[in-house]
């Protein structure tokens, strides 16, 4: 059935037949095939693969259904993040995971394919809980499409969310159907000192206290924690938290997490050495190995490091606390380190058997995921 769509003054273009055409061509002389967007996450993941058959995504555009009502909307993959965002505020809406946009031609489908979210993303969920279904051309040349594009219509486990941080490697999306959510009535920051430690301890309390988080970051000695929610709920976690600790309002809060959304950060700035992601239990404590310069997020959870330490010795660390480590930028440095975690073998083999079902040519960004996906 189809749904309302709003008006947006975002263009429309359909060009999937094309893309089709390109596909099958590649299946037929057995060419490698590189899928390109925006090309803003080029550092991302393993480096593309060496080709001239380029399959460029950023003339699919448009949205194909919005209806704010259903609080959903499907889009073409070529879309520029920028204008479905811009769409999406102008009915009081946005996307619960707070993408990056590491440059204005960020598009939604490199969105979904690098699987990145930004600083809301442990108080909403990642993209992969946003995901209500695709429309993808297959490893076989023909269109398919899983999920849904409304929330009632989605049931169970399907397709559309293995394509998430999936880097092209399974096939060319073509459509996405996201959830989204409204925006809040009202959002404020604040800022605290700290110590690492202390910011570790200070979230954990919030958690407890049921509090209307939507990001935190610390760095350098400074806790910082935005709120949003209702008028009436922010004024009470306000007077909660003052009660409780000496806190300062941050001034031009927005700006602050675009910083961090963006990666515009100082922290990120003045990168020299290899920048790794690190991913954590919820209650890791300080590690001491990476006490240098870096920065925390969502409590601790997500932690940046720039450091030259062997990539052996990171991820050993990182693993002794239950977590794992990303090579998020720094291949140029580190050419020979898989970015992404090494898959137990059963997980890798089951990762090859998808591939190969969705892919059986292997046409799709060769090597892009792990060096044999």
């Amino acid at each position: 059935m189809a749904l309302n769509i709003i008006p947006s003054s975002i263009a429309t273009r359909d060009i999937s037949t094309e893309l089709q055409q390109q596909v099958q061509s590649s299946i037929d002389l057995h060419s490698p095939l590189l899928i390109r967007g925006g090309n803003s996450k080029s550092f991302y993941g393993r480096a593309p693969v060496e080709t001239s058959n380029i399959l460029e995504m950023k003339n699919h555009i448009g949205i194909i259904n919005y209806d704010p009502t259903e609080l959903a909307v499907t889009v073409r993959a070529g879309t520029r993040l920028l204008d479905l965002e811009l769409l999406l505020e102008k009915n009081q809406q946005m996307l619960s995971f707070e993408p990056p946009i590491f440059n204005q031609n960020s598009t939604i489908g490199g969105v979904v394919s690098a699987g990145i979210s930004g600083p809301r993303r442990a108080f909403s969920g990642s993209i992969r809980d946003a995901i209500l279904g695709v429309e993808m051309i297959n490893g076989d040349g023909k269109i398919v499409k899983f999920g849904g594009e409304v929330m009632k219509n989605v049931a169970g486990y399907d397709m559309s969310r293995l394509m998430v941080r999936s880097m092209g490697t399974l096939g060319v999306i073509l459509n996405v159907s996201l959830r989204v959510m409204p925006k809040p009535e009202k959002e404020i920051s604040l800022i605290l000192n700290a110590s690492q430690e202390e910011g570790l301890a200070y979230c954990k309390q919030w958690r407890t206290q049921h509090l209307p988080l939507s990001a935190t970051s610390w760095y350098r000695g400074k806790l910082y924690a935005r709120l949003s929610g209702s008028e009436t709920t922010i004024k009470v976690a306000l007077q909660k938290l003052s009660q409780q600790m000496s806190i300062e309002l941050v001034e031009n809060d927005v700006f602050f997490w675009q910083s961090i959304r963006n990666q515009q950060h100082t922290f990120f700035n003045k990168i020299s050495k290899p920048l790794w992601r690190l991913s954590l239990p919820i209650n890791t404590p300080v590690i001491a190995r990476f006490e240098g310069d870096l920065l925390l997020e969502a409590g601790g959870t997500q932690r940046w490091i720039s450091n030259n330490a062997p990539e052996n010795i990171i991820r050993a660390v990182v693993r002794r606390h239950a977590g794992y480590a990303t090579l998020f930028n720094g291949q140029q440095h580190l050419p020979a380190v898989p970015p992404f975690p090494v898959l137990a073998p059963e997980l890798h083999k089951l990762q090859k058997n998808l591939k190969r079902k969705l892919d059986p040519h292997n046409i799709f960004n060769p090597g892009r995921l792990y060096r044999d996906i």
